[in-house]
């Protein structure tokens, strides 16, 4: 059985990273051309910011920082509908804690929190449960988010509800998938990206097939990475070798947890409770079809969407004019290229997602690279 510190206890050894480094300069004087590797999941981006592993690559190693997090795809009006949710009465909305901060085009959760709506973050969605049944004359509402890591979190909390006959409880689906965000990410015409770092949290319950099929449409190596510098710096290591050997391949570098299908349990799960939404509009790429879940139609009556659909706006909202999150989304600039980075935009007072959440790329330069203005 797998120790919780085996998972990354010997993963931050300096001289097997500058050993790591030192294979990738040489791999990468085989390359013509620039190496653009997209690294999807914001946690990935925070590694190479704070340990500062982009320093020691060579120059024709260039990041391009994807899609990030959920929170940061995130768009307004979906947001907006949370805040519209939890200013209902005797209603409580229930979410993931960095939503809480997002804003919205009228405001924060936070501040609506604070004008006296009912919203309680959350780290266990499991706690909603209790949540519920400690106010049975409320309407409780899960405000669901996450990538393929976190939704069978949501569909055990829908199952456990069906079972414990907890009928106070609806939930606000906004699990998106990574697979179609890398497809509208390489249908842009001025995107570069021609190597892919996967999400490894997302692939232990998927599986790393999910990205076989981008691999072979645009003969685009992916490898599917663990968060800790040297797996980054191995998976680095690996995509480069692909390219010098003019190889695209899917190979999986966090084998002691990512298996080719993924955790089938979760799977057929998911399955029972939720289906393929035919489009979701993501902060910064837009509308992507096939890219999100949603209640499959028989727990319509579980479907806050569908039950408060009379009351819950419509409209799409765009970022502010000044913010430049939906380029940095898609890779076609670098936070500090914003011209309100660091100024009017800081993590205390952010006016993008990629500020505001912690695993967002504007954070991460304000964070770990300074913000030099």
């Amino acid at each position: 059985m797998i120790a919780l510190a085996d998972l990354y206890q010997g993963f931050r050894d300096p001289k097997v990273i500058r050993s790591l480094a030192q294979q990738i300069s040489h791999y990468a004087s085989q390359v013509e051309g620039k190496i653009n590797i997209m690294e999807v999941c914001g946690g990935h981006t925070h590694t190479i910011m704070k340990y500062g592993l982009n320093q020691l690559l060579p120059s024709n190693i260039e990041f391009i920082h994807g899609p990030g997090c959920p929170v940061c795809i995130m768009p307004k009006e979906r947001i907006d509908h949370a805040a519209t949710l939890a200013s209902q009465p005797d209603t409580i909305l229930v979410t993931l804690g960095d939503m809480i901060r997002v804003p919205g085009s009228k405001g924060s959760l936070a501040q609506f929190r604070a004008k006296g709506c009912d919203i309680r973050p959350i780290y266990d969605p499991l706690d909603t449960l209790t949540i519920a049944a400690d106010n049975p004359d409320k309407t409780i509402i899960f405000f669901a988010i996450g990538f393929e890591t976190s939704t069978p979190m949501t569909a055990v909390l829908i199952d456990q509800a069906s079972q414990r006959g907890i009928n106070n409880l609806l939930f606000h689906i906004n699990h998106v998938l990574v697979p179609p965000a890398i497809d509208a990410v390489m249908s842009d015409p001025l995107v570069k990206v021609n190597a892919f770092i996967g999400p490894a949290h997302v692939s232990v319950i998927s599986g790393a097939k999910i990205y076989r099929q981008a691999v072979e449409t645009y003969s685009t190596p992916v490898v599917v990475s663990g968060f800790e510098p040297v797996d980054v710096m191995q998976s680095i290591l690996m995509l480069v070798k692909q390219k010098a050997e003019q190889r695209a391949e899917l190979e999986n570098q966090y084998s002691r947890s990512v298996s080719e299908n993924g955790n089938q349990t979760a799977q057929a799960l998911i399955d029972k409770y939720l289906t393929i939404r035919p489009e979701f509009r993501w902060r910064g790429l837009g509308p992507i079809e096939n890219s999100a879940l949603m209640l499959k139609p028989e727990y319509a009556h579980l479907d806050a969407e569908r039950v408060y659909a009379n009351v819950l706006p419509q409209v799409e909202i765009d970022d502010h004019k000044a913010c430049q999150c939906g380029d940095i989304l898609r890779g076609l600039c670098k936070p500090k290229d914003c011209k309100v980075f660091g100024r009017g935009c800081s993590p205390d007072t952010p006016l993008g997602s990629c500020m505001v959440s912690s695993e967002g790329a504007c954070n991460a330069y304000y964070r770990y690279n300074g913000v030099n203005l």
